[in-house]
């Protein structure tokens, strides 16, 4: 019994060290005892009435537990406001029976029942019904609770625990502790740390000591130890003594040897927190190398789970079990739940992947979806083909159409979201006029609702594809509206700079009549093209070296055009041409007499959305802009074979060391009839 005693005592100090501060203990969790009256030495590291021992203590001859109440617990670091500290039993009492269980069929009929409760008096009412369930069941009915009340990091109503039936049944889970199997024990385990139940509450001390039995004795299967190792990081965290040594018995066997379920489950334990800062790398290498094996095998549910294990382990050598993991999500698109959509597109985007079987399955799959989706789910959609640079016109086209009748029920972050593609892919539906009326009219009831971020990106996108928010700009160059869009302590990003540039270039260009406040000058940039995220693609150098060869060979030298200009408003220019009057082409150097400029825009692959030639939205108001500016636009673009089109305007005795250009010419440049070259390659 000493021994016992013992053991229990060092348990109980490893589970217990994190959430109870050093004097702490000593000051709240010791029970008052008379003086002269003998007491079981484990009943003082409870918070309990009665010792956790099953023999030898004078309080478990007492007949019942006596009443169950419910307390707040502030002090413990894992726990915020809304945990919840049971003690005790209440009446009434289940019998959870382990010789005469419930027969499968009478579990299975439990489980439809619980799932189809959608609120906790529905569960309670059910529970209710019930006067003998198996173990299993009285986790499942604590797990439901969980799902339908929690509310981030607390629970919607606490004071459901306080019920007399959930009551009950946690004494009897607390007294038959002992007697649980391994799957309601650990179950039971991970429901209360669900429902934010005391760590130091008896219920919670007897479940714990009771895994590490089981764990000592080595018996429990790789599901189980997954169950119990989320138990103990929402009670200790990735530090707890127990999950070193959970994880020493889950590695006994290697990844061949699990089924899929304790695959997936390995794979959840590791995003949990376990496998946080590169721990456990090589148990995740081998599990990476078996499952792409098994892929083929994997449902929905699999799929989305081991695809936002990899996002949250940030596995980027793992890109063959991504790409394997997107061959089989191809098969089951119409089979995914929204949320489980969400996370596979979500990881596609963070290893950024695509793949064309996918988007044809998209294609077919989206336009019936929009309308019933949860929103979050369609946001995550177009933001996939947004971020990949993918115009599927069915996808869109659908998301437009729902989006008018939908919008009202969108959260701010999702209106935006679902416009910002349509901006970034340059692509206006059908119904844009519907479309943008309906953004009018959610800026007009809903403009203070807005992200200061968001809602410059909303307004950016709008201007994207020439929908002018006139309405709203005064407001964006408030200084109090920029005072918002500072980071706390670091001033305003640079993109954001960019963005409240271009829209102030838009406003002066496109919309004479605006006489709103101006951007002042100490919020706009000098050039659009920066490092990393940019609003102008950098041009491609393998394209613009053929364009340089065959300018120098045109105009008869290198002098003649200049490259990679900047100019005053902002935007850069792939290859500047000056002419005079009378058609001559001018040095690149000369500043003066210059009768035309004529921008080359050298516009590669990475310039277009990647399955059409729809040219990308940030370079199609480049070019829109640099027209109003008075610039002769010539694009050069990859063509599908190579052609070297001059006009037959040309002057017969032209020469390139002439230099000269005839009227007829010069005018040509900025029409179809001109190509400078146009490259495949």
């Amino acid at each position: 019994m000493a021994l016992k005693v013992i053991k229990r005592l060092q348990l109980l100090r490893q589970t217990g060290a994190h959430l109870c501060p050093p004097g702490e203990l000593s000051r709240t969790r010791i029970l008052s005892v008379p003086i002269g009256e003998p007491m079981c030495v484990a009943c003082l590291w409870t918070s309990a009435d009665r010792c956790i021992q099953r023999q030898g203590c004078r309080k478990l001859s007492q007949p019942d537990c006596g009443r169950m109440s419910l307390s707040t617990i502030t002090k413990d670091p894992f726990y915020t406001t809304g945990s919840v500290s049971l003690h005790k039993d209440s009446v009434p009492r289940f019998c959870l029976s382990q010789l005469h269980r419930p027969t499968d069929a009478e579990e299975k009929a439990f489980h439809d029942r619980l799932v189809s409760c959608s609120s906790s008096r529905q569960v309670l009412r059910l529970l209710r019904t019930v006067e003998i369930m198996s173990d299993t069941m009285a986790a499942a009915a604590l797990h439901r609770v969980a799902d339908i009340e929690q509310d981030g990091i607390s629970l919607k109503d606490p004071k459901v625990l306080e019920e007399d039936t959930l009551r009950a049944l946690c004494c009897q889970l607390e007294r038959d502790s002992g007697r649980l199997t391994e799957a309601g024990l650990v179950s039971a385990l991970l429901a209360c740390t669900r429902l934010y139940v005391d760590p130091w509450s008896t219920l919670v001390v007897r479940l714990v000591s009771e895994s590490q039995e089981r764990l000592d004795r080595g018996q429990m299967s790789v599901g189980q130890l997954c169950t119990l190792g989320q138990a103990l990081l929402a009670l200790e965290g990735p530090g707890c003594g127990m999950l070193e040594q959970l994880m020493v018995q889950l590695q006994r066997q290697g990844p061949g040897q699990w089924s899929l379920v304790e695959l997936t489950a390995v794979y959840r334990l590791l995003q949990a927190g376990v496998g946080e800062e590169g721990r456990y790398q090589d148990l995740l290498n081998a599990m990476h190398t078996y499952t792409v094996s098994v892929t083929s095998r994997m449902d929905p549910p699999a799929i989305s789970s081991v695809l936002s294990a990899l996002v949250v382990l940030n596995q980027t050598q793992a890109m063959p079990l991504v790409i394997s993991l997107c061959k089989q999500a191809v098969r089951h698109i119409p089979n995914f739940r929204d949320e489980e959509l969400g996370l596979v597109l979500g990881a596609l985007m963070h290893f950024g992947h695509s793949d064309h079987f996918l988007v044809e399955a998209m294609e077919r799959h989206v336009p019936k979806m929009t309308f019933t989706s949860h929103p979050e789910t369609v946001t995550k959609v177009m933001q996939y083909f947004g971020r990949r640079n993918i115009l599927s016109l069915p996808v869109f086209d659908a998301v437009a159409e729902s989006f008018v009748y939908r919008a009202d029920e969108y959260s701010t972050s999702q209106v935006a979201r679902q416009i910002m593609p349509f901006g970034k892919l340059g692509y206006l539906p059908p119904n844009a006029g519907e479309v943008f009326r309906k953004v009018e009219a959610i800026l007009h009831a809903r403009f203070s609702h807005f992200q200061p971020r968001t809602l410059l990106n909303l307004l950016h996108s709008c201007i994207l594809v020439e929908r002018f928010p006139v309405n709203f700009v005064s407001k964006v160059f408030n200084r109090y509206f920029l005072q918002q869009l500072q980071e706390q302590g670091s001033g305003v990003d640079r993109i954001v700079l960019a963005q409240l540039t271009q829209l102030y270039m838009t406003v002066k260009l496109e919309c004479p009549f605006y006489e709103g406040p101006r951007l002042l000058p100490k919020y706009r940039v000098k050039s659009f093209l920066t490092p990393g995220r940019s609003l102008e693609t950098p041009v491609d150098g393998h394209l613009y070296n053929y364009v340089k060869t065959g300018l120098v060979d045109l105009l008869g030298a290198r002098t003649y055009f200049a490259s990679r200009v900047l100019t005053p408003y902002c935007y850069t220019l792939d290859v500047e041409i000056k002419l005079d009057e009378e058609g001559y082409v001018l040095p690149a150097s000369q500043i003066d007499d210059i009768y035309k400029r004529i921008a080359v825009c050298v516009d590669g692959h990475k310039r277009f959305t990647v399955n059409t030639r729809q040219l990308l939205g940030k370079e199609a108001i480049k070019q829109r802009h640099l027209r109003l500016l008075g610039y002769e636009v010539v694009q050069v673009r990859n063509s599908l074979q190579p052609l070297f089109c001059f006009p037959s305007a040309v002057n017969s005795d032209f020469s390139p060391s002439a230099n000269v250009l005839s009227r007829a010419y010069l005018y040509s440049l900025g029409s179809s009839v001109f190509a400078l070259y146009s490259i495949c390659y």
